[in-house]
């Protein structure tokens, strides 16, 4: 799905990155509101989904070459934090879904976990 995509289907208002929503496709995304879990389990060129409007995402994401960051539960970023997601050229989406909701609906519509099981060495990439 290209992020273009990802908007419609959930409703969301593009923070940072309009410019790119038909540039960049996912295949696989991870949720996480604890960015050492972010860490240890997405891959690079999926989602991350979150409720944390934090510099902190942003980092992470770029640490990790994640293509971009939704915000679910209608959570804003700071002007700051906007400021960082531009820098480091990453789209951030925000919606007013529960975390849950993003979730079904991207699987409904072909995208999948990183991982699918903690302990497994199956890892699936953007």
């Amino acid at each position: 799905m290209n992020l273009r995509s990802i908007k419609d289907l959930l409703d969301a208002e593009v923070l940072v990155g309009e410019d790119r929503l038909d540039d960049i496709e996912v295949k696989t995304a991870a949720v996480a509101d604890l960015m050492s879990d972010v860490l240890a389990f997405a891959t690079p060129g999926s989602l991350l989904i979150t409720g944390l409007p934090n510099p902190q995402v942003v980092r992470t994401a770029d640490v990790l070459d994640i293509a971009a960051i939704i915000l679910g539960r209608g959570k804003k970023l700071t002007r700051e934090t906007v400021q960082l997601a531009k820098e480091l050229n990453i789209p951030v989406l925000s919606t007013n879904y529960i975390l849950f909701e993003i979730c079904g609906r991207l699987y409904a519509k072909g995208v999948r976990s990183c991982i699918e099981k903690v302990g497994s060495n199956k890892r699936h990439f953007g």
